[in-house]
């Protein structure tokens, strides 16, 4: 018997085998794919982060408003002349009875930057750059505090849009000697003012609260009634949309007979989802208003509207819920005794059900965020006052907030592009926390088997 002497290179087994061309062109054209998916999601990460930036470069600055501070004497011979302090008898006295009392405090302001550091100033140039809406804004204060009257207090007026623009770096001297609503001395006296103390920009919670204003006050503008007039679209589409969509979802699925006419039904409602808004709108002013006679711009009208439009979108995601549910819980339950309906409502329907809050969430957001229904039913209107409360207020005047982007966009006054953008931001704030919601209740709720 012999040693046998191993020879590594007859153990190293078979070559490994190389691929084909066949191969390696499938294998280029899986890389391919995989770059352009990726290239596709960089161009769309990068086109939404250029929106938010422009969105919020923009409107973010909408948020925060330009303040004169002066010292008012409430004379009382103007603002009670009865001295009584009735607010009854307060209000009756006129908005532009305020207006020299304003006045009086500015020319005193403008005599000390007139010996200071501003020798142009007049009482005319600066009472110029308060807003339009001051009078209103003293007005509003002396009818709360009706005690003050006799005093002299410390208050806060608006810059107008103008004074406010060029304190956020977009009016420059350049572009005011050519505008006729602005005095390039109007611009020394602002920076004056910012020196001094008396004039500065801070968080203005008005743009939230305030109505709309007019467009030769676009610092006054706010979100307040198209905010109300949205909450109000939106509970009624909620209160409609949910318990209708969840029981014809029901009735569908699990009770109606499968035939022709059941298919009918089902192919419309796919197609209802895909018909455009505007169509909606349609619909609504020819049934809602013409029809119905109901007032136009009131929200009960776009509340229906609405809710038309988000039917279709909760019956299909509640369909698509209920069809998730394992067939075996329904056969179980049916196996000890309960009829169909106990096994529907008492089982089926609690573990479809946050799917169904999911998309009736979405279908929520969706609307929240629709224009086009609403601009034919008249919700574009200019709307000053704030509708009532429940149930009456449904009836009144009132906006929504995406057609309050639209009437800003529509102005010429620069000041209201900013305020469209802020009012966008909103918008987005507010679709960002029902989606969030739907996020957390499907995760809260959702059960795996």
């Amino acid at each position: 018997m012999t040693d046998a002497v191993t020879n590594p290179a007859q153990n190293t087994g078979p070559a490994p085998m190389q691929p084909s061309a066949l191969t390696k062109r499938r294998y280029a054209a899986e890389r391919r794919f995989k770059a352009y998916g990726v290239g596709a999601v960089a161009i769309g990460v990068i086109a939404l982060l250029l929106l938010l930036t422009s969105i919020l470069s923009r409107g973010l600055p909408a948020f925060t408003q330009t303040f004169i501070r002066a010292d008012i004497y409430l004379a009382p011979q103007v603002l009670d002349p009865k001295g009584n302090r009735d607010r009854d008898d307060i209000a009756k006295v006129m908005t532009f009875s305020y207006t020299p009392l304003i006045k009086d405090s500015l020319a005193s302001l403008a005599n000390e930057l007139k010996d200071g550091p501003v020798p142009q100033a007049t009482p005319a140039l600066l009472a110029g750059m308060v807003s339009g809406a001051a009078n209103a804004q003293l007005r509003d204060y002396v009818l709360a505090h009706p005690d003050e009257i006799g005093k002299t207090v410390a208050f806060e007026f608006l810059a107008n849009a103008r004074i406010d623009q060029y304190l956020k770096g977009n009016v420059t001297r350049e572009s005011a000697a050519a505008d006729s609503k602005v005095d390039p001395t109007q611009l020394d006296i602002a920076d004056a003012l910012v020196k001094q103390g008396i004039m500065s920009k801070r968080f203005n919670p008005a743009f939230i609260t305030n109505p709309d204003a007019s467009e030769n006050r676009p610092e006054a503008a706010g979100l307040g009634v198209a905010l109300l007039g949205s909450a109000y679209m939106m509970l009624i589409v909620l209160v409609l949309s949910l318990p209708i969509g969840v029981a014809a979802s029901i009735y569908l699925e699990e009770f109606a007979p499968k035939n022709w006419i059941t298919d009918v039904i089902e192919v419309n409602i796919s197609n209802l989802a895909a018909v455009p808004s505007i169509v909606f709108g349609i619909l609504g002013l020819a049934i809602f208003i013409n029809f119905m006679h109901l007032p136009n711009s009131a929200p009960i009208v776009g509340g229906l509207v609405l809710t038309l439009m988000t039917l279709p979108t909760i019956i299909i995601s509640t369909r698509a819920s209920l069809k998730s549910v394992p067939p075996s819980i329904k056969e179980a339950a049916l196996g000890v005794g309960a009829s169909k309906m106990q096994s529907i409502f008492h089982h089926v329907l609690p573990l479809a059900m946050p799917g169904i809050l999911t998309g009736t969430i979405i279908g929520l957001a969706q609307a929240l965020g629709e224009t086009a229904p609403l601009l034919l039913i008249g919700m574009v209107a200019f709307v000053r006052d704030y509708p009532g409360p429940l149930p009456g207020g449904l009836l009144d005047p009132a906006t929504g907030l995406p057609v309050q982007v639209y009437n800003f966009t529509q102005r010429a006054d620069p000041a209201f592009v900013e305020r469209a953008s802020g009012a966008i931001i909103v918008l987005l704030a507010f679709l960002v926390v029902m989606n969030a919601i739907a996020i957390f209740l499907r995760q809260r709720l959702e059960r795996t088997w």
